[in-house]
């Protein structure tokens, strides 16, 4: 798979790969109030996983963790994925949380995963094989994660880089928790946004579940100004994040990273700036 994301006959044509891992990521709620058009559904095969029972650190006082290596690779030989496996990933909501999926495999060092642009709904639109939602047994995997330091960053990285010309941190919330003019969804966070970083709600690089075209993304992106910058993305908890950040990387070829701890972390630290 050369592509990050992949389409439904594309994905069907991989059915007969026995390397193929297909992950169905479909959260059993969600902050953005969205609603899956197929609930209790997931396409032929597919091996359901929990973001927060599979790929996140429970002992973390902040969602959506990142786990260690030595945890990812537990989870994902549980899971029975395997070194060389194809992994496919999608949710029910179109595209949600299934780049977080994809971008936890390239932390650790997997590039063969890809995302199912539309997810579910626009498989079943495209009279492909599915059953109701099911978590069969598997042969243990030998997946072994290789941490890539670089592609996760912490609020000491920002704080030593807040207004440097070399970095620009793209926020995945919606306009109104950036500015500060709607509340958090979570209690006990302060209102607003990181210096110096600029909004790009999530819902912009999407269209009915479905990426842009890259040459949309692309025309969405010019006003940014992002050459030659390494990219920073935060969203509440570091899930949403993925979503823009998957579209930077399919649009553009800047260097980019994930602000794990996102404004769920900033928004209760002591002394660090807050901008409305």
């Amino acid at each position: 798979m050369q592509t990050p994301l992949i389409t439904p006959a594309q994905l069907h044509e991989l059915f007969a790969d026995p390397k193929l891992v297909l992950l169905d990521a479909s959260p059993a709620s969600n902050v953005s109030n969205l609603q899956p058009a197929f609930p209790g559904r997931q396409i032929f095969g597919a091996r359901p996983v929990d973001l927060n029972r599979d790929f996140s650190d429970p002992d973390s006082p902040l969602p959506n963790t990142l786990l260690s290596p030595e945890a990812f690779t537990q989870s994902c030989q549980r899971l029975g994925i395997n070194k060389d496996s194809k992994i496919v990933v999608y949710d029910n909501l179109g595209v949600y949380t299934s780049p977080r999926v994809w971008w936890m495999f390239h932390v650790m060092g997997h590039a063969q995963v890809a995302v199912l642009d539309g997810g579910l709904a626009a498989w079943i639109a495209a009279d492909l094989p599915h059953e109701s939602v099911q978590d069969r047994p598997v042969e243990p995997g030998d997946f072994v994660a290789s941490y890539q330091p670089g592609l996760v960053q912490d609020a000491d990285y920002i704080l030593g880089k807040l207004g440097s010309d070399e970095l620009c941190i793209l926020d995945a919330r919606s306009a109104g928790r950036f500015h500060g003019t709607e509340p958090e969804p979570r209690a006990d966070l302060a209102s607003g946004h990181i210096p110096h970083s600029k909004s790009l709600p999530f819902k912009k690089v999407l269209r009915d579940g479905h990426f842009l075209p890259k040459t949309e993304l692309q025309d969405l992106l010019k006003g940014f100004h992002l050459a030659d910058k390494k990219l920073l993305f935060s969203c509440g908890s570091g899930l949403t994040a993925c979503i823009i950040l998957l579209a930077c990387h399919i649009a553009l070829d800047n260097p980019v990273a994930l602000y794990d701890g996102s404004w769920t972390e900033w928004g209760q630290l002591e002394g660090v700036p807050v901008e409305k």
